[in-house]
């Protein structure tokens, strides 16, 4: 059962416009269904069986009328009545026998109709030859001195109304379902947008021109999103506004010791009291840019490899030794400011742990990666989401001494997922450790 549910899942629409118009078209298939059924089963059975029966009492009433006034005359009187009143062409061949060759099984619902009438009316021997002419249907009758041959119309024992009720019960379910894919449509055109808007907004992209629009419950989240997406930009506005003051204030005291230090001059600790205050205007520093991020930077069509060769270009100018390669050009929407100080986080940790760095730019399916390769020591496996915390620092794996604050990854991820991608720590091919960085197309 689980397995049938699996592949009736993998059928099923994966849209929210395939899966309604699937609610709607399985009610009006069984629908369709149900009434053909009701239609062939009883309807058109009973029609049958009835036209059926009038032209077996026809044929029965001829040889009857035959048997009554055997003359000549009479004979020929009868036919011509047949012919006009009953349009059944009928000739009588005397002294012509049925051919001794068993009866076959009715092939369809008429000749199986006619085939019950015939042996209710008729009761003679006779055959049926339903196939060698296109608009009548042969009935041959065995009489005492002779065989009577009938030609009826087909239509005698077929009724038009089949035909009128499966095209009208085609026409009305195509309408109905033209009719529902525009409604729905257009229902799923504002639930789009809405998806959309989210997106664009999760990617830090500016969506002031959406408008709720849709049925009732889509301008609900429609509105919901509206209010969430306020609360968000006022409080990343108050956020930058107050670590503004935050700066200048801290900036202000740290400039004093700097001076006073300066006119101190040379003194027991002076160098140590350096340090501390070269490391306090880092920490700062690295507090601002975790808790500012990028979100000014508007985004524009960037070409991705030239931007990751002027980060490598950057680190080989220190003597860094960084091999580069991509695959062509890239060009996507991205933040290159904040894109770049996120891929010199990464480059940055991976030459000051690793003797050499591989640097590896491509697209991959609706993807661009950026994969960052050294041969240091690494990071274990389950640690590697550890460092991603604000302010974590590896001890056993990272000198304590050569590092910041423990936001460089952080900020990184920050950086990467608001351009709607993901950054991703896994072993290296070179032994060490491997950043992956997947944005979307």
């Amino acid at each position: 059962m689980s397995h049938l549910g699996r592949w009736l899942k993998r059928l099923a629409p994966q849209g929210l416009l395939g899966r309604s118009l699937l609610i709607i078209i399985m009610p009006l298939v069984l629908l369709q269904l149900v009434s053909a059924y009701v239609f062939y089963g009883s309807h058109w059975e009973s029609v049958a069986k009835r036209l059926a029966k009038g032209l077996a009492g026809d044929i029965g009433t001829i040889i009857e009328s035959l048997r009554a006034f055997p003359g000549e005359q009479e004979r020929s009187l009868i036919l011509s009545i047949a012919a006009n009143k009953m349009e059944l062409d009928t000739r009588f061949l005397p002294g012509a026998i049925l051919p001794n060759q068993p009866r076959g099984a009715p092939s369809g619902l008429l000749e199986r109709a006619l085939t019950e009438a015939l042996d209710e009316r008729v009761q003679r021997p006779y055959r049926i030859d339903a196939e060698s002419l296109e608009r009548e249907v042969v009935i041959r009758v065995q009489l005492s001195d002779g065989m009577l041959e009938v030609f009826a119309p087909k239509k005698r024992l077929f009724s038009s109304t089949t035909y009128v009720f499966i095209l009208w019960m085609l026409g009305t379910a195509m309408l109905l379902f033209g009719i529902a894919t525009l409604f729905m449509r257009n229902q799923v055109r504002s639930v789009r947008k809405l998806a959309v808007a989210a997106d664009r907004f999760g990617k830090g992209q500016d969506v002031a021109d959406f408008k709720p629009e849709g049925a009732q419950e889509v301008r609900q989240a429609a509105q919901a999103f509206n209010l969430m997406r306020h609360r968000v930009q006022r409080q990343m506005q108050q956020r930058t506004e107050m670590l503004a003051g935050v700066s200048h204030d801290l900036r202000t005291p740290l400039t004093r010791m700097k001076l006073q230090l300066a006119i101190m001059g040379d003194m027991d600790g002076r160098a140590e009291l350096d340090e501390d205050v070269a490391e306090m205007e880092r920490m700062v520093e690295g507090y601002l840019a975790f808790a500012r991020g990028e979100g000014s930077e508007q985004p524009e069509q960037v070409d991705l490899p030239a931007l990751v060769d002027e980060v490598v270009t950057r680190f080989r100018r220190q003597g860094m030794v960084i091999d580069l390669h991509h695959e062509g050009e890239i060009v996507m929407p991205l933040r290159p400011d904040s894109l770049a100080r996120a891929l010199g986080n990464l480059i940055g940790n991976a030459s000051r742990y690793g003797g050499h760095v591989w640097v590896r730019v491509g697209r991959r399916g609706e993807a661009a990666e950026v994969l960052i390769d050294d041969d240091g020591p690494g990071i274990p496996p389950d640690q590697r989401e550890e460092v991603f915390k604000p302010f974590t620092r590896l001890e056993t794996s990272r000198n304590l001494a050569t590092g910041g604050v423990g936001l460089g990854l952080t900020i990184a991820r920050d950086i990467v997922r608001t351009h709607g991608g993901d950054l991703l720590l896994e072993d290296s091919p070179l032994g060490g450790l491997r950043a992956r960085v997947r944005l979307p197309l």
